[in-house]
């Protein structure tokens, strides 16, 4: 990594038609999540330690749904 925050990239969960999408970025030090229906709109923030520890949960196969 050279420094510079990643592109927005969408969630593989999000369908086809462009409904319930979300998008994530990494800056660096913190991940940022929001609405690709709106992208001006407000964003989330997580520190990526954070980040990291939810999607390993959420991986998990007692957590899944």
């Amino acid at each position: 990594m050279d420094g510079r925050p990643w592109p927005w990239r969408k969630a593989s969960a999000s369908d086809a038609a462009g409904n319930q999408c979300v998008e994530v970025r990494w800056t660096g030090y913190y991940v940022l999540v929001r609405d690709s229906t709106r992208p001006h709109g407000p964003r989330l923030s997580f520190h990526s330690d954070a980040w990291t520890r939810f999607l390993e949960t959420a991986r998990r196969p007692d957590t899944a749904s």
